[in-house]
């Protein structure tokens, strides 16, 4: 069955895939950036089931704005892809308090302000989906990601517990978790280095600064064969909750999750024996 598509950040990387993935499946697609004519021109002109329309996922009167625009078109929002974001590189005390506010200002209150304007569509059909590209780095802490990794960790919270919210009203949710495709997070329009310089870091910093240019474009990650992977979730009756993408990911989410267990089990001597008195003799 052919859905309407809300995708965030669909005029360059991973946005614009998902959205010819999207119009080639037959969807009916709104892709929302920045720049319209950049959507219009990476998606190859105006077409019939294609709304694109201007949006910087900071701005709620934007995001209300957009989602009038997508129902006035096509009457109605079944899937919405957050997928718009950005990366502050460095360690912690090279970040900048501004840029930590910033970082968190896109990456996590951009698509919570997308999906509170399109959630009370959602409500009234009964129906939809959010999905919300989060990342390797919201499952794994990474060297050099203080700030994305609050970010991302930031939006699975908000995800994990957003499915609770909104379940009762046929919304489904899915967190996805893609570790290095050849996108364009790391090239100079989206990545964003530490303001601030601390001689004790100064070696780390220009070491990791050169090894994080050096990998964009060779990440293993085809981002085509992801965007129609999000198509295909999209079409599912019953989607995951979390969709982990890639060979790279796959086993280091996996290993994060035996090392949680491992890490509750050996609190159990010393963590699980720790209530009042009063509860434990009643």
């Amino acid at each position: 069955m052919n859905k309407v598509i809300f995708i965030t950040g669909a005029g360059r990387g991973m946005g614009a895939d998902i959205a010819r993935a999207a119009l080639t499946a037959g969807h009916q697609v709104v892709a929302a950036g920045r720049t319209p004519q950049k959507v219009l021109d990476a998606l190859g002109g105006e077409q019939d089931n294609l709304l694109v329309t201007g949006l910087d996922i900071t701005e709620p009167d934007q995001a209300r704005a957009a989602t009038e625009a997508a129902v006035e078109r096509f009457g109605r929002i079944d899937v919405l892809i957050n997928n718009a974001a950005n990366f502050y590189a460095g360690y912690f005390e090279e970040i900048s308090p501004q840029q930590m506010r910033a970082q968190i200002e896109t990456n996590v209150f951009g698509p919570m302000n997308v999906t509170r304007a399109i959630l009370p569509v959602m409500r009234k059909q009964r129906s939809g989906h959010v999905i919300t590209i989060s990342s390797l780095a919201g499952a794994v802490g990474l060297e050099f990601c203080a700030a994305y990794a609050t970010s991302k960790f930031a939006v699975e919270g908000w995800m994990e517990s957003l499915r609770y919210d909104i379940e009762p009203y046929g919304i489904a949710t899915t967190i996805v978790e893609p570790g290095f495709f050849r996108t364009e997070l790391l090239v100079d329009a989206s990545t964003t280095w530490p303001e601030l310089s601390i001689d004790d870091y100064a070696e780390r910093t220009a070491a990791q600064r050169t090894q994080w240019q050096a990998i964009n474009g060779t990440q293993e990650g085809d981002p085509a064969k992801i965007a129609r992977a999000l198509i295909t979730l999209a079409g599912q009756e019953n989607p995951p909750l979390r969709f982990v993408a890639g060979g790279d990911a796959i086993p280091t989410v996996a290993e994060k999750g035996r090392t949680l267990t491992e890490q509750a089990e050996a609190s159990r001597a010393l963590g699980g024996n720790l209530a009042r008195d009063d509860v434990r003799a009643a």
